[in-house]
């Protein structure tokens, strides 16, 4: 299971990460957003050791859903060295597909 962030604790478990970190900004009542869990679950072990995952609920952490600007869910951002530097919208991504993008920012 993906690592749930918060407001409180998002600069310690993302910005201050030694290796790259996909956030899943996500809602409870986002049909896609749960869509995309088994899929970023299987991705997670696939790039174990490589890129760490986590979920931040927008509900409950509006802070740092305002500061990264993020208006649709899911939307998936890619933080390396405290800095996002990477962005997809919506549910559309197939397991391979984020494995690849995402082993693009591990390298």
């Amino acid at each position: 299971m993906a690592h749930q962030v918060t407001d409180a604790d998002f600069a310690a478990q993302v910005l201050a990460s030694d290796k790259p970190v996909l956030v899943d900004f996500w809602a409870e009542w986002c049909g896609p957003c749960k869509a995309m869990d088994p899929i970023l679950e299987q991705v997670s072990a696939d790039l174990a050791g490589k890129v760490s995952i986590v979920k931040l609920d927008v509900d409950s952490n509006p802070s740092t859903v305002t500061q990264y600007g993020v208006r649709a869910m899911p939307t998936l951002i890619v933080f390396k060295n405290g800095e996002p530097v990477d962005m997809k919208v919506g549910a559309g991504q197939s397991r391979v597909q984020l494995v690849k993008w995402l082993e693009g920012h591990a390298a």
